[in-house]
């Protein structure tokens, strides 16, 4: 690269001159993209009506289009929680197997649809408690993860590209030549492993090992760390990569920032993860704002928010845009230009890529931090295409806006830069700001609610997940009945679950952050022995590392203690007992209807019909509903419990009848797979 500083009278500032040489070589680029998991982020996307949920779709993976990414990361559902929520195996004991639980399936399916060359990624967080007798790090693991991978295959139709080893839990060099040795045996060697994902200083200090360790160095295909904008990839990585033919990735960065400066920030993290750390694949955690408002990260940093599927509303973030800059005008493969990529000098940087073998390239530009404008001289040689180059241009004031081409003139052109703006300069051609003209407006969740579990009539189509609840912890599935007289909703998890992050008692979450005064009642049954029950006035649900939420929750043990508990995010704080009583001839695998009625600072908990509990307490005047389970003073077993005949209402109403059926419900995922495109019945 030939740099020359010049002064430009003209504008007042300094103009920075840049030779762009398509023969000077450069690094093969791997995709930018945001991950699905590390906590249920995608829990209420399944939810969505299918017109609004294939908007959704379409803005995050249709190439040139939205966001238009190029690689999609996620979660290996794992029972436990990893920070929103939790998300169901396909293995929850060692002799079960279903593919067809959860979303993710679906989710890479549907973006598969739309961008085939979308490169598929996947990590884990939390584990079954059965692997390796509670040992993360063991053979249960690596077949686990494979058959996982053979399931997406065989079921789903889906080709993993690539897979990690644990989300920032440390490093085992024993486990993944074993995982290695795994894939290769089961014809999964196209499979390729990178590692160890963590985030500390000494994240790539495991890297030299491979310097003499043949095995390890056939082991890990990529070297890959997360949060490279805050501790780089030190000098002597980027060499040893450089050395051992491996590419460094960055499977998890983070950009939380509010409006504009989120979309700043991601292009901003795009172009110094390569300029800095050498990473030719940057991932953002996460991908879409699919959780509940009073979840942690709810905002931050997802590029969409959609959590509204019975009103089908959703809402674009700045961040989309940003995303946009890189996705129209990249595919992986492309190839970073050496000379091409670096700081500006008055605050800002620049990527360019090409096509290889072919004249069309790309120039990336942020100026976040700029004091003043600048001006930027190019020449363009080496092959490159002299055409004329589309500039499409995001600021404060609107985003991703297409300005005056620029039409080089003998390889030259120059371009005056703004502050605080993203500018994507390309030979390439299609690039559109998508929108759809009829989105829908946001209202309330509906009230009152009720929900018998009964519509779903092939639980599998659903991912075995009813609408509009959110597990934070443990696994709530759509369940036959003990007594076959309809579904209901389980908690299947006999033990605690080898979690990512510090786990609560198993709980999901329905309804409205912003209710007062209701009833919520449901029936319950106990299989053996424990405790479950009902939740309300549910306004927070930890910090993102833990689950502890704000709440009261209502609970019968299967020998017949009702108590009715007040708890805190602060996980300091133990859940403080308002209330308890002993009722007689309770009995596991009963049926009986629990209801917890909140009407200012009067809480009531009712058993069978009858109220039972009765207490004042002030602590929260708002929040949710959900179900509970409690798991056993050893902390390791979990209550297995069933729930039918959800119902939230006014606190005056009567909530102790059968439901109906509710009428608005989601299209199931099996029903978008024949809709969809593309689609195929399974």
């Amino acid at each position: 690269m030939i740099v020359i500083m010049v002064f430009s009278a003209l504008s007042g500032s300094f103009a920075q001159s840049i030779v762009i040489n398509g023969k000077a070589g450069g690094k093969r680029f791997d995709g930018i993209g945001a991950v699905s998991g590390g906590g249920g982020t995608s829990v209420l996307l399944k939810d969505y009506p299918n017109k609004q949920r294939d908007e959704i779709l379409d803005l995050l993976f249709k190439p040139k289009f939205g966001a238009s990414i190029s690689a999609l990361l996620v979660e290996v559902p794992g029972d436990g929680n990893s920070t929103q929520g939790s998300e169901p195996s396909h293995m929850h004991s060692r002799t079960d197997l279903n593919y067809y639980r959860g979303y993710e399936w679906w989710l890479m399916r549907e973006a598969k649809k739309r961008n085939p060359a979308l490169s598929l990624d996947a990590n884990v967080w939390s584990a079954p408690r059965w692997i390796g007798n509670n040992q993360f790090w063991s053979q249960d693991m690596c077949d686990y993860v494979v058959k996982w991978i053979q399931g997406l295959k065989s079921t789903h139709g889906l080709t993993l590209d690539a897979i990690g080893l644990r989300n920032e839990r440390g490093v085992n060099i024993d486990y993944v030549k074993m995982l290695h040795r795994t894939l290769n045996n089961n014809g999964l060697a196209q499979v390729k492993i990178h590692g160890f994902d963590n985030w500390q200083k000494d994240k790539f200090d495991w890297a030299t090992k491979m310097i003499a360790d043949t095995t390890l160095r056939s082991a890990v295909a990529i070297l890959s760390a997360h949060t490279l904008s805050e501790i780089p990839a030190p000098d002597s990585i980027q060499l040893l990569a450089k050395d051992l033919h491996k590419p460094i990735w960055n499977t998890e960065e983070h950009v939380y920032l509010n409006g504009f400066d989120c979309a700043l920030g991601i292009v901003d993290a795009f172009n110094k993860n390569y300029i800095i750390s050498g990473a030719t694949k940057i991932v953002n955690w996460y991908l879409c704002g699919s959780t509940y408002s009073i979840e942690p990260f709810s905002q931050q940093p997802p590029m969409l928010i959609a959590r509204q599927p019975w009103s089908g509303h959703y809402q674009i973030r700045e961040a989309l845009w940003g995303y946009a800059h890189y996705g129209q005008f990249t595919a992986a493969d492309w190839q970073y230009v050496n000379g091409g990529c670096d700081t500006l000098k008055e605050g800002g940087s620049y990527v360019t890529l090409k096509v290889p073998d072919r004249g069309d390239y790309s120039i990336i530009i942020e100026t976040r931090g700029a004091k003043s404008t600048q001006q930027l001289n190019f020449e363009i040689k080496g092959g490159l295409s002299r055409g004329a180059l589309a500039v499409w241009k995001s600021d404060w004031h609107a985003q991703f806006i297409r300005q005056t081409d620029i039409l080089p003139q003998n390889g030259h052109f120059s371009i005056t830069l703004d502050t605080g703006a993203i500018y994507s300069l390309t030979t390439t051609r299609g690039q559109q700001k998508g929108s759809f003209s009829d989105t829908l407006s946001a209202h309330s969740f509906p009230f009152p609610y009720q929900d018998n579990f009964d519509q779903y009539k092939n639980p599998k189509a659903y991912g075995y997940l009813p609408s509009y609840t959110a597990d934070i912890a443990g696994v709530f599935e759509i369940s036959l009945r003990t007594d076959k007289r309809g579904n209901c909703l389980k908690q299947v998890l006999a033990e605690k679950p080898q979690c990512w992050a510090p786990e609560w008692e198993p709980y999901t979450i329905i309804g409205d952050p912003n209710w007062t005064d209701y009833e919520v009642s449901v029936d319950m049954m106990i299989d053996n022995q424990g405790a479950a029950g009902v939740m309300g006035r549910v306004n927070g649900t930890g910090y993102g590392f833990g689950v502890q939420p704000n709440a009261y929750y209502l609970t019968l043990s299967d020998s017949g203690i009702c108590s009715l508990y007040v708890v805190s995010q602060d996980e300091k704080v133990k859940p403080k007992l308002l209330a308890s009583k002993k009722l007689p001839r309770i009995k596991p695998n009963q049926w009986h209807r629990l209801g917890l009625k909140f009407k200012t600072a009067q809480i009531s908990g009712m058993i069978d019909g009858k109220t039972v509990l009765a207490v004042l307490d002030t602590t929260y005047k708002t929040g949710m509903a959900g179900l509970i389970t409690m798991d056993a003073p050893d902390g390791i077993q979990r209550t297995i419990a069933s729930f039918d005949n959800l119902k939230i209402g006014g606190p005056d109403q009567l909530l102790t009848e059968p439901t109906i059926e509710n009428s608005k419900k989601r299209p199931s995922l099996r029903q978008v797979g024949l809709q969809s495109k593309g689609g195929k019945m399974y």
